[in-house]
């Protein structure tokens, strides 16, 4: 619960943090009373004359409410932010991102959420709705007996296929295709039954750490643990085999000790630097249109934050229809309008033809995946830390 509680604090300062950013642009305000009503009178914030329903000199409204219905009207704006420039922003997002784009850049921002404002509201509110849809993964008894049951009989198969693949290298020695032909099939063989093993080996040390975490729960409810409950961190530790760098290997003994606390430590840090994909994948996006004099890093810093955004509510799909089984049909539906909105995007934002636009795509697919892997890279140091 706790989480869920730092996750809504967290949606309602990215609120406020993106009203003010979007403020700061010029968002429009709405008066209840006519500006001569205020003319004459003095400001409360800096004492200057008003000369109508905002001071022209810190832009305080000369209306002040006092209602605890505003405040809940106010608290409410703030989290959905949902105003004129919210419906005109979101369908072209969606549906002609390039238009969006290329419309603020040339200056027309008045109508629309600023890229900034709404990339910070979407990427809190994902890790707000992501909070509230966990999963468990842990797979229940009888598939881990089904799991264990067809990894060994593919274990024993290929063990078999290894002593036929031996018996035909013995009688194939005066022949050199048939030889090279046993080899090879002993080589598949053995390479099988090393991915067969290794899996099994995965599985036995999942089903030991949910025994191990079942007998946590037990004790902590006053029931005595099973007797000789394997101790799963220390075989999972004993087979991460050492980098040889120091603070890495006492960072994945650390995570195997107390993975909760490094989950914990990885979406906090998440959301906290994710404003760090726009730096990473700025000089990406600038290599791609080098020789384009035409477009400036502004540019695709709002190209960056609106796709970005984009992006946050495809994933916000996902995890809130995760728990209704319509979970993998969103995610695929998302994989594959990811290059079908880059695309869009690039193709409007930028004034280029289909061959120009299709080998981009294609490129900026690749720089997204490195973006993301850097962003990753660096939210599991600091999470390791």
């Amino acid at each position: 619960m706790s989480e869920e509680l730092e996750a809504a604090g967290a949606l309602v300062t990215a609120a406020a943090v993106a009203g003010r950013v979007d403020a700061a642009q010029g968002e429009k305000a709405h008066a209840e009373a006519a500006p001569a009503d205020h003319d004459g009178a003095i400001c409360r914030n800096c004492g200057a004359a008003l000369q109508g329903a905002y001071c022209h000199a810190c832009g305080q409204s000369a209306h002040l409410y006092r209602s605890l219905l505003h405040l809940v009207e106010e608290v409410l704006h703030g989290v959905l932010h949902f105003d004129a420039k919210g419906w005109r922003t979101l369908p072209l997002l969606v549906a002609r991102p390039g238009l969006l784009t290329r419309r603020y850049i040339d200056g027309q921002r008045m109508r629309y959420v600023s890229p900034l404002a709404l990339f910070l509201f979407t990427v809190f509110l994902m890790f707000f709705v992501a909070s509230f849809s966990n999963v468990s993964s842990e797979p229940a008894g009888p598939s881990d007996d089904s799991a264990r049951a067809e990894l060994e009989k593919s274990i024993a198969d290929a063990r078999v296929a290894e002593a036929r693949a031996e018996a035909a290298i013995g009688a194939a020695r005066s022949n050199a295709e048939a030889l090279a032909d046993a080899k090879e099939a002993l080589g598949e063989a053995r390479s099988e039954r090393a991915v067969a093993q290794a899996a099994l080996r995965v599985l036995e040390i999942g089903t030991a750490a949910s025994a191990t975490s079942a007998a946590a729960s037990a004790s902590a409810a006053g029931v005595a643990a099973p007797a000789g409950a394997p101790d799963w961190r220390a075989e999972l530790r004993s087979t991460a085999a050492p980098t040889g760098i120091a603070w890495l290997d006492a960072a994945i003994h650390r995570a195997v000790d107390n993975p909760d606390l490094l989950v914990y430590k990885l979406k906090n840090s998440a959301y906290k630097f994710s404003f760090m994909l726009v730096p990473i994948s700025l000089p990406f996006l600038w290599l791609l249109f080098a020789l384009r004099r035409d477009v400036a890093v502004y540019d695709h810093a709002v190209f960056v934050l609106y796709s970005l955004s984009f992006m946050s509510l495809l994933l916000i799909a996902v995890f809130a229809l995760a728990p209704t089984g319509w979970g993998r049909p969103i995610a695929t539906l998302a994989l594959l309008a990811v290059p079908v909105h880059m695309a869009l995007q690039l193709r409007e934002a930028y004034g280029l033809g289909m061959l120009a636009t299709l080998w981009r795509t294609a490129a900026l697919l690749v720089v997204a995946c490195l973006a993301l892997l850097l962003f990753v890279t660096f939210i599991a140091y600091l999470a390791a830390g």
